[in-house]
């Protein structure tokens, strides 16, 4: 009798999660715990009695990543000195680096890119950072990307580019014709269509975005 598929998915879930070696489970989560609430101390201790600085919890995240979903740029600063990776990925493909861009926290953002944050990393939909933060309207985080030299015409999983992903998921306001802006400066190519065929200008056009319709066709857009 076959299992419904529900309850084989979830069993097959259950059997691909690594075991937990005997002893880690603490200080994995005290290190975890310390780094969600900012306890810099407790952090500091932790790490001079051993913990493992990349250990990971059930989600496949490390203290760092956990400190950049909360935006704890004291506890991400400490590790991140202290030689946290930040390009180590959950089981969902988010690295510290990665969310960090996506969500717009800068200055952690900055710290990652100091310390060797890989540009060519990308998320489950195949994005580089600059994606998700054009998408979501970070100008200042979209700015930092570029400067940085992340490539502008990376196309994710969907057939987008980052200035796709500003016209088709923005709202066309200011932040979203800003970043439209810097990428064109950046040289990004105004007429890579998406996965259908439909240009940067055609989206634009089609959702009344005049503004955004100007920048591109004085960039050259067709």
């Amino acid at each position: 009798m076959r299992l419904p598929i529900v309850l084989a998915l979830a069993l097959l879930v259950l059997l691909s999660v690594p075991p937990i070696a005997s002893g880690e489970t603490m200080s994995k989560t005290s290190l975890h715990a310390a780094a969600a609430e900012d306890a810099v101390e407790t952090i500091g201790k932790l790490l001079a009695e051993g913990a493992k600085i990349d250990a990971r919890d059930s989600t496949g995240a490390t203290a760092l990543l956990v400190a950049t979903h909360g935006n704890r740029i004291a506890a991400a600063r400490l590790l991140i000195e202290a030689g946290a990776d930040v390009n180590a990925k959950d089981n969902i493909s988010d690295s510290p680096y990665l969310y960090a861009g996506a969500r717009g926290h800068l200055e952690i953002l900055k710290m990652t890119l100091a310390h060797g944050a890989d540009l060519k990393s990308t998320n489950r939909y195949g994005g580089t950072a600059l994606i998700p933060a054009a998408e979501r309207g970070h100008v200042d985080t979209v700015r930092t990307l570029i400067e940085a030299g992340v490539d502008v015409d990376h196309v994710n999983k969907l057939g987008w580019t980052a200035l796709l992903e500003a016209i088709i998921l923005g709202n066309g306001g200011e932040r979203h014709q800003q970043i439209v802006g810097l990428l064109v400066k950046a040289g990004a190519n105004v007429n890579l269509a998406d996965g259908d065929g439909v240009t940067p200008l055609q989206h634009a056009r089609s959702r009344d975005y005049s503004a955004i319709e100007r920048l591109l066709i004085a960039a050259g857009a067709r």
